[in-house]
């Protein structure tokens, strides 16, 4: 795929934003990785296209949700490791590379990521908010254990090795509440302020992702959308880019690093 010639002129004036003593929120969704691959939840490609109904006779949201792990465990696990078979042997793109790069570059990089794929970390990110966490960590959800997994290759619906009660993915589930310490997190960086704010492969559906670049607009800070369809911030972003992840931040990183050689 190439570049628009509108797409391409975007990505130079968001290049002219750039400067080593900026700070830069990324906010990631599934569009991300789907350069990597990995099938987006919904929609054209997606892992569970239109279907209303899983196999069960529930909603895939109901079947992936807390009360059915609790009553359940069986039927969400069959699910979760469904998704996790779509991500297994996926790689970073350069996309999640990209952004990587970038925290040794500016003042600062934060990441919010709806991804569940742990691909930011695997390409080198540090400050990542994972809002709705990592599919391969695992924990107990009666005592304290937790450990990452490579894959859930072995797994069925697996016990704790100290209490024998259901582990369970480090992930929000649909019906749970988002993680107190990461919202925290999230409300000390907005608080600091960023200069550049990014809305990448992302439909923005959910209000705590769309809210980072709605406050920024309100604050005069740059917004940029990075997305080859149109979503929730489509109409309130300064800069829009309508092209997949790799290709448009892969254009940016290298124009920007081409300016800073020139001098």
């Amino acid at each position: 795929m190439t570049l628009t010639e509108a797409d391409s002129q975007v990505i130079d004036q968001v290049v002219g934003l750039l400067r080593p003593d900026r700070r830069l929120l990324f906010i990631t969704g599934a569009g991300l990785s789907a350069d990597s691959g990995l099938p987006t939840y919904r929609g054209v490609g997606g892992l569970y296209g239109d279907a209303h109904l899983t196999r069960h006779g529930h909603a895939i949201e109901e079947v992936l949700s807390g009360p059915m792990m609790r009553r359940h465990p069986e039927v969400t696990w069959e699910y979760l490791i469904e998704l996790e078979q779509a991500c297994r042997g996926v790689s970073p793109n350069q996309a999640h590379r990209v952004i990587a790069a970038m925290e040794d570059q500016f003042a600062a990089v934060w990441v919010l990521t709806q991804n569940v794929d742990g691909l930011h970390r695997h390409a080198g990110s540090r400050q990542v908010i994972d809002i709705h966490g990592d599919l391969h960590v695992l924990i107990c959800t009666r005592c304290d254990y937790r450990e990452e997994v490579e894959d859930f290759s072995d797994l069925d619906v697996p016990l704790c090795p100290r209490c024998a009660a259901v582990v369970r993915p480090d992930v929000v589930l649909f019906g749970e509440e988002l993680p107190a310490e990461k919202l925290a997190v999230l409300e000390r960086e907005l608080d600091r302020g960023f200069d550049l704010v990014f809305s990448v492969g992302t439909s923005s559906v959910f209000p705590y992702i769309a809210a980072p670049v709605l406050r920024a607009r309100r604050a005069g800070i740059p917004t940029v959308e990075i997305n080859p369809g149109r979503s929730e911030v489509s109409d309130v972003v300064d800069l829009r880019i309508a092209a997949g992840a790799a290709l448009a931040l892969g254009t940016l990183w290298k124009r920007y690093l081409a300016r800073e050689d020139r001098g």
